[in-house]
């Protein structure tokens, strides 16, 4: 248990690495007057290749490599229908979402919505946005994130997660342009050591039951864990810890179907196409750089099932065949899933643990990093200089961004203990981040295509989306999350469409965007390239349906 002295060598090289980049891309940027548009969107200074290394690195943090790895242990493969259609997603974003946000000068997620509908749609969205991105998603990141250091440096869960918030910090205050490009290298480390983990458990898996070498450990697995390798659940398929000593139907996390015509879609498309966390990363960028970028990203994302999730089933056949008893268990002996990723890293050789833990750091750094520069470019551009200081000067704006930062991570700092009773983190962060989507998606989707969607309807889906999601929840405990997203955004499309349609003044709407139709023409590579990636997803469905 724990990290001998060469795996710290291994770490603390990585660190300094990642920060000395970090320093010197600041550096470069010192000597010039930093404006805000610099500070948050790195203004086309990112290639296409540090927009999709920076996408993955911010998405895939301690939720994936700690939360999805848990669900693995306790699903299997089907959680990694979040990150395979993720793939199909960021094509559908980079051909039909990015061109409207480039040609209509889009910068932040509230600034689209007051430039097409109104300043308090887009104030009332601000606000959810601010309120999900800093006590769901950064502190769910950092808590996840300690937990993991702390289970395998033994170190206690407030320093790690104290150490957690620096780190970031520091990275986080040299601006998106230090956040892109340090994403480069967090990413290399990142898929390095995350196939490491996997090949090892592999192979652990294989020298436990008899094998020789990951493949047969992989063979194993199938034989093993057979119903861990459906990606289409049926209700009552699979049981899965509750945390408390019972289980529940893995279908409540995963409803059939719905993985790929239902809700499965509004969590990708809400998350990649309207989320000022992720779309930041293109923004700044021209429309060919930008599409390489999400294409680029779509590629990664279809072998991050294999660096997390692959490892969770290996932990689960281990456990299954009595190792981890003690390691696996809460304070009540209740098996706990999201223990698998940080046991296993603990049985890795001495160096490559070290890799391994580094690559689990670049992931949470990352992903830190990236939400506070969201909460700082949102809080700063949508909230403080429209009602508090109209006429901030650019510096007064980059200064109060990094004021924002340090605040987010205090806020974060305070609520990320309060997580450490969670049973699946992972499936928390789908749960509550989808109490806004159907309502932001439904607003964007028609903002997007029906020039004639009016403000009031807007207002209406932004207003109803939570209480109608919670009412859902609370009344109706036996429909998945995934499906009451579906329903909730129906709901909220109806409303908007009746609401627009009995307004007399919607014919003359003078809020549309600028769109035409040679907006979503792609070249001939990224047509072929995205069609490479929709054979390889239907290959990978009609395999493991």
């Amino acid at each position: 248990m724990g990290l001998q002295t060469i795996d710290y060598i291994v770490f603390l090289t990585y660190f300094f690495i990642v920060s000395g980049y970090g320093y010197w891309i600041y550096r470069q940027k010192k000597g010039e007057k930093m404006d805000s548009k610099d500070y948050f969107l790195a203004e086309g200074s990112l290639t296409w290749w540090a927009i999709g290394a920076s996408l993955i690195a911010s998405n895939i943090s301690a939720e994936q490599f700690i939360g999805m790895s848990g669900s693995g242990f306790a699903m299997g493969l089907a959680i990694s229908t979040y990150e395979w259609m993720a793939a199909l997603t960021l094509i559908v974003v980079a051909v039909f979402f990015i061109p409207i946000y480039l040609k209509n000068k889009i910068y932040t997620m509230p600034q689209f919505l007051s430039q097409r509908y109104n300043d308090a749609v887009s104030t009332i969205m601000a606000v959810f946005w601010l309120l999900v991105y800093v006590f769901v998603n950064l502190s769910s990141i950092l808590y996840l994130g300690a937990l993991a250091i702390e289970t395998i440096t033994g170190i206690d869960f407030y320093y790690c997660m104290y150490g957690c918030a620096i780190f970031a910090i520091f990275i986080t205050l040299g601006g998106m342009k230090v956040i892109g490009y340090t994403d480069v290298i967090q990413v290399f480390v990142l898929v390095l050591g995350g196939l490491a983990t996997t090949y090892l458990a592999l192979d652990l898996v294989s020298d436990q039951l008899g094998g020789t070498g990951a493949w047969d450990g992989l063979g194993f697995l199938r034989k093993e864990a057979a119903d861990h390798f459906s990606m289409i659940l049926s209700e009552g398929e699979i049981m899965i810890p509750n945390g408390e000593g019972g289980t529940r139907d893995a279908y409540m996390d995963l409803p059939g179907l719905s993985v790929l015509i239902g809700g499965m879609w509004i969590v990708n498309l809400n998350y990649w196409g309207c989320n000022q966390y992720i779309t930041q990363r293109a923004l700044g960028a021209d429309l060919n750089t930008a599409r390489s970028g999400l294409l680029f990203a779509a590629f990664l994302k279809l072998m991050m099932p294999v660096i997390v999730v692959l490892p969770g089933i290996a932990a689960y056949v281990l456990h299954k065949n009595g190792l981890f008893q003690a390691e696996m268990a809460n304070e009540l002996g209740h098996v706990k899933p999201d223990h698998a990723y940080p046991v296993l890293l603990n049985l890795l050789p001495v160096g490559l643990k070290g890799l391994s833990f580094a690559a689990l750091t670049a992931a949470i750094v990352a992903s830190l990093a990236g939400k506070a520069n969201s909460i700082s470019t949102i809080f700063t551009l949508d909230i403080y200089r429209k009602f508090f200081n109209k006429n901030a000067s650019e510096t007064r704006l980059v200064n109060f961004g990094k004021i924002t930062v340090v605040v987010s991570f205090i806020i974060a700092i305070l609520v990320a203990p309060i997580l450490r009773n969670l049973d699946q983190a992972f499936q928390y962060i789908q749960e509550y981040t989808g109490f806004i989507s159907p309502g932001v998606f439904a607003i964007f989707a028609l903002g997007f295509f029906w020039k004639r969607t009016t403000s009031a309807a807007a207002l209406t889906a932004a207003v109803l989306t939570i209480p109608l999601s919670t009412f859902l929840k609370f009344m109706y405990p036996e429909i998945p999350f995934l499906d009451r997203m579906g329903i909730v955004f129906v709901i909220c499309l109806v409303l908007m469409i009746l609401i627009t349609l009995f307004d007399s003044k919607s014919k003359t709407n003078p809020k549309g965007l600028e769109i035409d139709s040679s907006m979503f023409k792609t070249t001939t590579t990224f047509a072929v390239l995205s069609v490479l990636v929709c054979g390889i997803l239907a290959a990978l469905y009609i395999i493991f349906w």
